[in-house]
């Protein structure tokens, strides 16, 4: 039987181009007689958004809860997701489903017996990367309550990271241009849309 196949694609650059990757994934197919039944793309579109915020990825996964496909083919593991969670969270939902997944640069088929002792593998290193954040953020708590809190920002930095959300700018590019840490931007723009 024909391996219905779907391709997903993404850059996060509009300057960049998904081509190369769905040219690389078309000759997979032919070589090994999958039928390509549909592409996904997501262009200019960061892998840390959400799936709300990636027509593409949620079009790809509507199209795996309703079993029109067979297998996921995409270029490598970071055009699905940047996080080993991410990974392992989309794993299981195809897996659910009954669909598998090809890693082109990863040389990962989850069709085969060697493919799924790997996606075995990657949810135990999942299940340690969100042990090591959460014992990670505990020690940081521990050490911020025995500092008895950290030291007030003064006024005219916050009005500047202010300034600088109020125009659009992303909350890591604000923090760098600013030389603070993402956390107090972060904390800035929840009190702006409190007060809003």
């Amino acid at each position: 039987m024909t391996k219905r196949v779907a391709l997903y694609t993404r850059v996060s650059q509009d300057s960049q181009t998904t081509e190369n990757q769905r040219r690389e994934l078309m000759a997979v197919a032919e070589r090994l007689g999958w039928e390509v039944v549909a592409e996904f793309c997501d262009h200019g579109i960061s892998g840390s958004k959400g799936r709300d915020k990636r027509p593409g990825y949620d079009a790809l996964m509507k199209a795996v809860a309703r079993r029109e496909i067979d297998m996921v083919a995409s270029w490598a593991v970071d055009r699905l997701g940047r996080s080993l969670q991410n990974l392992v969270t989309f794993l299981t939902e195809i897996n659910a489903k009954g669909v598998d997944l090809y890693l082109h640069q990863q040389a990962l088929d989850t069709s085969t017996p060697s493919g799924r002792a790997m996606f075995g593998m990657l949810s135990v290193f999942a299940d340690f990367e969100r042990e090591m954040i959460i014992s990670r953020i505990k020690a940081g708590l521990a050490r911020s309550t025995k500092r008895s809190g950290r030291p007030p920002l003064d006024a005219e930095k916050v009005e500047r990271i202010k300034r600088s959300l109020t125009k659009g700018v992303s909350i890591n590019a604000t923090a760098k241009k600013l030389k603070v840490g993402v956390a107090t931007v972060h904390r800035v723009k929840q009190q702006m849309a409190l007060a809003a």
